[in-house]
């Protein structure tokens, strides 16, 4: 009997053990780059989401950046192509200009960073970027400088994202 409760207590155990193994609802995905910001995803957008909620936090409030769904780039390189292209109307879902210090053209088309150099957006990611398969090609969410500082690749951040082939 001493062996069977033992036994029993052990299966117990291996049971409760690999459900706190299992990734929480809230699991996340993150990248932090050079100056200690953050971009985060839920881990489930990886595989599943076309709208994935990207939160990012401790950014330099006076570099603006772009948030972007892009075919990765070569290492140091700038991300391109991107879903959605520039987004020069602040409409849609693919890319996004934050920046709390834009110049006069960009008032009303970028977004500002929260305290804290934080933002939260949702942003389009599909299978095809144009012409490219994100199945055949690797795609990711990135954030690079904006234009005011385009060949600062300091910035830079991937998460990748993986489709399943069909």
């Amino acid at each position: 009997m001493r062996n069977r409760l033992f036994v029993s207590a052990l299966a117990l155990t291996a049971v409760a053990m690999s459900s706190v193994a299992i990734a929480p609802a809230f699991a996340t995905s993150s990248e932090t780059g050079a100056f200690g910001e953050k971009i985060s995803i839920p881990s489930s957008a990886l595989t599943k989401s076309k709208m994935v909620r990207v939160t990012g936090r401790d950014f330099d409030e006076t570099v603006g950046i772009y948030l972007a769904y892009c075919v990765m780039p070569k290492k140091d390189s700038l991300p391109t192509p991107c879903g959605g292209g520039i987004n020069k109307a602040g409409i849609g879902d693919a890319s996004f200009w934050i920046s709390s210090n834009p110049p006069p053209y960009g008032q009303g088309l970028a977004i500002a960073f929260k305290a804290g150099g934080r933002f939260s957006q949702k942003l389009g990611i599909s299978k095809k970027i144009g012409t490219y398969d994100c199945t055949k090609v690797r795609c990711a969410i990135t954030v690079r400088a904006d234009h005011l500082h385009e060949g600062d690749r300091t910035h830079d951040l991937y998460i990748p994202i993986k489709f399943g082939k069909k």
